[in-house]
């Protein structure tokens, strides 16, 4: 395998399914099929998932909800699904720990680096909840930030799409997909896979970020593989 301990990146939307918000059982289940197959051949798994199925902060902030208030309407839908990735991974037979930058023990941890660090040597998968437990941060700067702190070799974000596009592909067909991007070029380009403090943090850090669809089956193996599928960026 190419890859010892990965980041997975996961929108909350990609939850949705066929739904129009909210979460599907049947797409839930087939991403705990994925991970658990490369759980078994050794890897180790962290994951950072949004909450944008549920509530996303600036679209409550267009509302007239305070943006502060929503953004942490925000991290608590981020938890919901930590708590429904949980359920499903468990389901299909991996130890499987919620780690919240909020806390609320009767459900999950608080996030400490090191117990994070110590769940994954066990072989636990690792979901990170609320984001960095702070406003106006991404959860794409979560996942840059936890993968940074659990010494992650790779940030695999999971998309619909199957990598960096020139332009956004279902709005022009005919845009160009990239097989790798430097940092520097994905912020100078204004390319929305990431948010610019994501990219910068992980440029920093000398951290890859590897982008691709995560709804084709088998594409979590083959990526961690090492096969060239979806775009990387780095420097």
């Amino acid at each position: 395998m190419a890859y010892k301990r990965i980041l997975l990146k996961l929108s909350g939307e990609a939850l949705m399914g066929d739904r129009q918000h909210g979460i599907d059982p049947k797409r839930l289940s087939e991403y705990a099929q994925e991970i658990k197959n490369i759980v078994d051949q050794g890897i180790e798994v962290a994951i950072v998932i949004g909450g944008g199925n549920i509530f996303r902060g600036v679209a409550g902030a267009s509302n007239g909800i305070d943006r502060v208030q929503g953004d942490y309407m925000g991290m608590l839908a981020t938890a919901i699904n930590g708590l429904a990735l949980q359920s499903a991974i468990e389901t299909a037979g991996v130890k499987t720990r919620l780690l919240t930058a909020i806390k609320m023990e009767q459900v999950a941890e608080p996030f400490i680096k090191r117990r994070a660090v110590r769940h994954l040597e066990k072989g636990r998968v690792v979901i990170f909840g609320c984001g960095t437990g702070n406003p106006y941060f991404t959860t794409d700067t979560a996942a840059v930030l936890r993968a940074i702190e659990i010494n992650a070799d790779v940030i695999l974000k999971g998309t619909r799409v199957d990598g960096i596009y020139t332009e956004d592909p279902e709005k022009n067909k005919n845009a160009i997909k990239l097989d790798s991007i430097t940092y520097e070029d994905a912020i100078n380009k204004g390319l929305k896979i990431m948010d610019t403090t994501a990219f910068t943090l992980s440029q920093e850090n000398n951290l890859p970020i590897i982008v691709f669809d995560m709804n084709t089956q088998g594409n979590l193996e083959k990526v961690v593989s090492g096969e060239n599928i979806g775009t990387k960026v780095d420097k």
